[in-house]
């Protein structure tokens, strides 16, 4: 009992006499709390509380080391200001991303003055909410020291700061104690791995996911120290028997064998725009038709990280997953690298790619030429406008309309001097933010709607409730840049460009629009002014699981010389692109870590960077372990857990070959497959 008491004595005296320290800890891990609930809406975690607790202890501590009671609260005001304006910036970039920041991503800072305008549409006040606990802080050390408190306690001689250094080590050791006794071989995994970063925030804190981060940060600088062994074991032994996969011809096989190709990089167009119709009018008629005549794929997945648009060039020409730290275009440049330029100047095409940008953004100029194309036709090639507010900028740059109708006189020089040529053009206005709505075409966005007023008769009127809605805004932008694709269709019709023309057409990712835009579009109710409620009838669910499904773009094959009128509804990611092409033009590819998707021997898996899986059965969110299932038949725990390996192993072999560039060091050792694989 006296025990007790002591113990309570000495906890009320620590209590009293450091308040200053005290009110740093709460801030703290408030901050860190608050930063979950904004981006994760994340429960109570004792793990995540533990965490947060720990880390703010261990560099609060050292403020003991300080004697000054001013100095000790400057120390403890920049640590509390440092995360305050870390919990700002990982608000911001959940917005655009739904992950957090990376060291690594540094290098990716000069990206955001191209796109600077979207990156402000994202940023709102209550982002900036964290400032208000710097301010609590200032107002509190100001409290304490107009009554004196800090005089008090020299006076009194209560304190023994490196006492309490030495016993607050007690209560980290005690932490981490009670961390590392839940702390299960999935949460190793993510730890080192770090692609599933969402995850280990949500049950470890921003504080250590960011120091982690920091160590995880200098590993390719040092690969060799850190897993290279492991990481090139697993790479020639996948390989090995990937290899010896057998090659299945089906009824698309060589389709396309000497044929010329063009692939469009349609900058975010989603799939849900595709047959969308608003008071009767087609938003992307010109998209429609080519989906109609092509093979169009409507459950289509780009599988991006931070790297935007570069990602999906990344996945697409090489079949591999983009980088889980930084993105490739900028960090991993230099690596050995098979793209889909290289297969085709094999075949003796010429290759070339072409953006009405600057060559420089996501490292272009140089990625581009590691691709393989021989020539990159950048801003420099084109007649940009020099005024922003010349019709024909729109965006970041020049109007798709200009960019197409520029560039066929191009396309046709090229195809007067070789015999086969394949290209990819990336296109630039339909891209975030979508705000030069007075330049987009006159699309009316209003419904028209009758309803029974209280007299019983019918009344016809007119709701404009997406003008001037991000949502509408982006279906502005989108009709546009279909009205100019229609153009280069039109265009290549009239120069004699689509003979012998295969069409390969994608939306690059997603347009970053949020739920509530989806909600507006889908279940807006015209005659109360309002969203339908969850029981209606023709209610659509875009929250949850699926708002993440809605963020699939369209996929469409298209040949000149046949209509094939086909809708494939398999599942399909990015990295699924090179192998189908593969098998359409009739060549072999080697590292892609997806299959043709017309071969029906594999099922078919779509890996997020984010560990989630997606199949014709189920899609599996790796940061909660649940799923929702495409089919009334049971879904059997066995099969969940193979999709987490399978993802696990794409992921990792991905990453070996990003990191620590294998395909260069590693390709001449790959022997035979000496263990059975499972089939996908």
């Amino acid at each position: 009992m006296k025990r007790i008491e002591k113990t309570k004595e000495n906890l009320l005296k620590f209590i009293s006499t450091n308040k200053l320290f005290l009110c740093y800890l709460i801030i703290c891990v408030a901050i860190g709390f608050f930063l979950r609930i904004k981006t994760t809406s994340t429960p109570i975690y004792f793990k995540a509380f533990a965490a947060d607790t720990l880390m703010s202890l261990i560099f609060g501590s050292f403020g003991f080391l300080i004697k000054n009671n001013k100095a000790r609260y400057k120390y403890y005001m920049i640590w509390i200001v440092f995360s305050s304006l870390l919990a700002i910036g990982n608000n911001i970039y959940y917005g655009f991303y739904e992950s957090f920041i990376s060291v690594n991503l540094i290098g990716t800072a000069s990206m955001l003055g191209e796109v600077n305008d979207a990156f402000f549409d994202k940023i709102h006040l209550n982002h900036f909410i964290y400032l208000i606990f710097p301010l609590i802080f200032f107002l509190y050390y100001k409290y304490l020291n107009k009554n004196n408190y800090f005089n008090k306690l020299e006076e009194m001689e209560l304190l023994n700061n490196k006492k309490i250094f030495r016993n607050l080590y007690i209560i980290i050791f005690i932490l981490f104690a009670c961390i590392m006794v839940t702390f299960t071989s999935v949460d190793g995994s993510r730890f080192i791995k770090l692609w599933n970063r969402e995850y280990v925030v949500k049950k470890y804190g921003i504080y250590v996911y960011t120091v982690n981060d920091l160590v995880q940060s200098i590993q390719p600088k040092i690969n060799t120290l850190f897993g290279y062994d492991e990481a090139a074991s697993e790479f020639r032994d996948f390989y090995a028997c990937k290899f010896e996969e057998k090659k299945h011809k089906n009824e698309y096989s060589g389709i396309f064998k000497g044929k010329n190709v063009l692939f469009i990089h349609a900058e975010s167009i989603q799939n849900f725009l595709i047959n969308l119709e608003i008071n009767g009018d087609e938003v992307t008629p010109n998209i429609n038709k080519l989906a109609r005549e092509g093979i169009y794929f409507d459950r289509f997945y780009p599988q991006i990280s931070v790297g935007t648009s570069s990602d999906t060039e990344f996945t697409l020409s090489t079949g591999l997953m983009p980088s889980s730290s930084g993105t490739v275009f900028v960090n991993y440049y230099d690596r050995k690298y098979y793209a889909l330029p290289n297969y085709f100047n094999k075949m003796g095409y010429y290759t070339f790619s072409t953006h009405a940008n600057n060559a420089d953004y996501w490292n272009r100029k140089t990625m581009h030429k590691s691709f393989g194309y021989k020539d990159f036709f950048a801003e420099e090639s084109y007649d940009v406008p020099s005024d922003i507010n010349d019709p024909e900028y729109i965006g970041l740059g020049l109007s798709d309309s200009s960019f197409f109708r520029q560039f066929i006189p191009k396309l046709k020089e090229i195809k007067n001097n070789n015999k086969n040529y394949m290209g990819n053009i990336i296109t630039l206005s339909n891209h975030a933010p979508f705000g030069d709505v007075d330049k987009y075409d006159d699309f009316n966005l209003s419904l028209d709607y009758t309803y029974v007023d209280d007299d019983g008769d019918e009344i016809d009127d007119t709701a404009n409730y997406l003008n001037e809605s991000s949502m509408g805004n982006y279906i502005k932008s989108s009709h546009y840049a279909d009205r100019a694709f229609g153009e280069l269709m039109e265009g290549l019709e009239e120069e004699g460009l689509l003979d012998n023309l295969v069409i390969i057409f994608y939306g690059d990712h997603e347009a970053r629009l949020g739920k509530k835009e989806f909600d507006l579009l889908y279940n807006y109710d015209p005659v109360n002014d309002d969203i339908k409620s969850k029981d209606s009838e023709d209610y659509k669910d875009v929250y949850g699981y699926y708002y993440e499904l809605l963020k699939n773009t369209p996929l469409i094959i298209w040949s000149s010389d046949k209509e094939f009128n086909i809708v494939n509804d398999s599942a399909m990611g990015m990295y699924d692109v090179l192998p189908t092409v593969a098998n359409l033009f009739g060549f072999s590819e080697k590292y892609s870590l997806g299959h043709d998707i017309f071969d029906d021997y594999y099922d078919n898996i779509v890996v997020f960077p984010n560990g989630n899986v997606l199949t014709d059965k189920v899609y599996y969110s790796d940061l909660n372990d649940e799923y929702i299932a495409f089919t009334d038949l049971p879904i059997e725990r066995d099969y969940i857990d193979e999709l987490r390996n399978y993802s696990e192993t794409i992921l990792d072999i991905s990453n070996g070959i990003i990191t620590h560039d294998l395909i260069r060091r590693e390709e001449s050792k790959i022997g035979r497959c000496e263990n059975e694989q499972k089939e996908r």
